[in-house]
């Protein structure tokens, strides 16, 4: 007997870069997304050679395939959340705010990759630039890292009175809906420890700290976990902290793979 099952299922987009060695970008998203029971979809951006050790090489998209990658996705099925990552120059940041704002891509979580957890700057001036006039101020939620968060803001980021600070000039300036600067990156009781402001209330999300040296792709992960809950329904704020709790599980069951930095263990209840 054929018997025919149809099932619906929530759908989030990420736009991000591939990463080879599987720790974070696309691939963090999607694991992410698949252990959230939220189907995954994706637009690739650039594709890198990278490893636990470093980037090796990065190969942009044309800004048109990454266009046509999000209008594939977007005009034949229903997202219910998407998140952005690794954008690389201002000419894809710009193409796919176009599409943001054409398509109404709606419950958008804007990683603004620019800056590594180490200081590092990952794209040039012009694409920063480009990032925090068009694309930022359509997020529904932004989540830079303190590096981040003190270029957008402006501040030198030290303490948790000024991740509250900057919080609050992001939201002001960007006219973005909610910020969360990231404390990943903090010193000592900061580490780990989250400011959420949404222009009226302000949160320090907190969670337990976890002592690994297997970090790689947090940052994409939470962006990701965040757009999950949005697709499955969550109000904001739960799906902020549903993702940290997730982030904090996945690392504490990370990966110790290669000879650098592994990732987190995005499917830690199989570990």
């Amino acid at each position: 007997m054929n018997t025919n099952i149809t099932s619906t299922i929530p759908v989030a987009l990420t736009i991000a870069g591939s990463d080879s060695g599987g720790g974070a970008g696309i691939q963090a998203d999607l694991r992410t997304f698949a252990f959230h029971c939220v189907h995954g979809t994706s637009a690739i951006t650039c594709v890198t050679a990278q490893n636990t050790l470093g980037v090796m090489r990065v190969d942009a998209m044309p800004p048109e395939a990454v266009i046509a990658q999000i209008q594939a996705v977007v005009e034949d099925i229903s997202i219910q959340a998407a998140k952005t990552g690794m954008l690389l120059n201002k000419e894809i940041i710009a193409a796919v705010a176009e599409q943001v704002e054409a398509l109404q891509i709606n419950n958008l979580v804007v990683d603004p990759v620019m800056v590594s957890r180490t200081g590092a700057q990952l794209i040039d001036d012009d694409a920063v630039k480009t990032l925090r006039d068009a694309l930022i101020p359509l997020a529904t939620i932004v989540t830079p890292n303190r590096y981040e968060a003190q270029i957008l803001s402006g501040l030198q980021i030290n303490t948790l009175d000024d991740m509250r600070a900057a919080a609050h000039i992001i939201h002001r300036n960007l006219k973005v809906k909610v910020v969360l600067v990231k404390g990943g990156g903090m010193p000592g009781n900061g580490r780990g420890v989250d400011i959420w402001f949404d222009g009226q209330k302000m949160e320090t999300l907190t969670t337990k700290q976890v002592d690994t040296k297997n970090t790689h792709g947090t940052g994409c992960t939470l962006s990701a976990a965040i757009a999950a809950n949005l697709a499955r329904g969550n109000d904001l704020l739960t799906a902020v902290r549903q993702a940290k709790e997730y982030v904090t599980n996945a690392l504490s069951y990370a990966l110790d793979i290669g000879k650098g930095q592994g990732p987190v263990g995005h499917f830690y209840a199989l570990l």
